[in-house]
């Protein structure tokens, strides 16, 4: 397959923000298509990797002279290797506010803070998950189901730069190798490996951190330190739940998500699409793509999650809650192709659980019968767009 490029959703929002501010920063997971995203963005700007040991030396030998090496600006990549070039950006901006300088890293954690020390109020900061489906949607048109989630939504995979039964086990290694390493010190790292597969086990599911402590044999405290980790460097997300001060007793315990169904397919040890068809994960990791498809939407129009689900002690759910305003959108998501009543039955409670006014509701399944008509929409999740705008 012929290598192309396959423009981001993402791109219309930063170059908007080009016009007002003089450093953008563009974070996510690695490999998720940042830096070809800002090279095809700002082709006259010169670009420097700093995972380069030659660049990143004399970057922090001499920041002032390798940052003055071009009076218009620059794109410096993986910028979390150098962090203390950020105080120096930041007086070069403050002195001539035409300098543009493009900042990309998938360290989020150490990125971020440094970022927002030292650049607060002039950058803008977008965050770039992998390919969302409406992205690839002409490529993907024909692809089944179980084969979209079995291939996940990395770029590598659309450009035909390589294919999941590689790419996924290259991503872990160099992700627990690279990042998990380094932050954390780990001496057993067969124990983050138990971990991190453990959590791929619990997609849709409460977040219990002692229940996964008890498993593994180590403490909450480094569950939870783990945890921020994976968030941290866009491994897992985690859907908030929906509770406002009142007398009801609603869940306050968040529900997992991975970034990428791929991933989570490898991490679950699912090798074929056709094993994927019928194993018992496979109606979570669908609500996972529903889920993830939801907040890169979000993350691609340059805006913050307005994602929840509500759950109480009732047990009454509703999958995913979208917060437009003060109002709500509520979707059931099935990974069924069959339409049955009792999709439904939660959506028509709903109005009753939450305080404010439901603006809409949808049931997003595998089916292709839709119904657009009656008060809750019936779509296929190919038209998820439908109802997140």
């Amino acid at each position: 397959m012929e290598t192309k490029y396959i423009r981001r959703e993402l791109s219309a929002v930063i170059e908007e923000a080009y016009r007002y501010f003089s450093v953008i920063t563009v974070t996510g997971p690695r490999q998720s298509g940042k830096t070809t995203l800002i090279r095809n963005l700002f082709p006259h700007l010169p670009y420097y990797s700093l995972e380069n040991l030659d660049v990143r030396s004399f970057a922090e030998n001499d920041p002032v002279a390798f940052l003055n090496q071009h009076t218009e600006g620059m794109i410096l990549d993986e910028v979390h290797n150098a962090p203390n070039l950020l105080s120096y950006i930041q007086g070069m901006v403050d002195a001539d506010a035409d300098r543009r300088f493009i900042l990309s890293g998938s360290s989020q954690f150490a990125m971020l803070k440094k970022v927002t020390q030292s650049l607060a109020g002039r950058t803008a900061v977008f965050e770039l998950l992998p390919m969302s489906y409406s992205e690839i949607r002409e490529i993907a048109a024909d692809t089944p189901l179980d084969h979209l989630l079995f291939n996940g939504f990395y770029p590598a995979i659309y450009s035909g730069r390589n294919v999941p039964k590689f790419l996924y086990p290259a991503y872990m290694k160099t992700y627990l190798d690279k990042d998990v390493r380094d932050l954390l010190q780990i001496k057993d790292m067969m124990q983050f490996h138990t971990f991190i597969r453990l959590c791929a086990g619990r997609i849709g599911s409460l977040f219990k951190a002692s229940e996964l402590a008890n498993e593994i044999g180590i403490s909450s405290h480094t569950v939870t330190a783990w945890l921020s980790v994976l968030q941290a460097s866009y491994i897992v997300a985690l859907l908030p739940p929906y509770f406002e001060n009142t007398r009801k007793r609603l869940t306050k315990t968040p529900k997992l998500y991975f970034t990428d169904t791929g991933l989570a397919c490898h991490l679950l040890g699912i090798e074929s699409p056709e094993q994927l068809a019928r194993d018992k994960m496979r109606g979570a990791l669908f609500e996972n793509f529903i889920v993830t498809e939801a907040l890169k939407r979000r993350y691609n129009q340059g805006k913050e999650s307005n994602l929840y689900f509500y759950r109480d002690s009732n047990q009454n759910e509703v999958d995913l809650l979208l917060k437009k305003g003060s109002e709500f959108y509520g979707i059931e998501i099935k990974s069924a192709m069959t339409y049955h009543a009792d999709f439904e039955k939660a959506l028509k409670q709903m109005d009753g659980w939450v305080k404010g006014p439901v603006e809409g509701k949808a049931v997003i399944y595998a089916g292709t019968l839709e119904n657009t008509a009656g008060e809750i929409k019936l779509l296929n999740y190919t038209h998820l767009d439908n109802v997140l705008d």
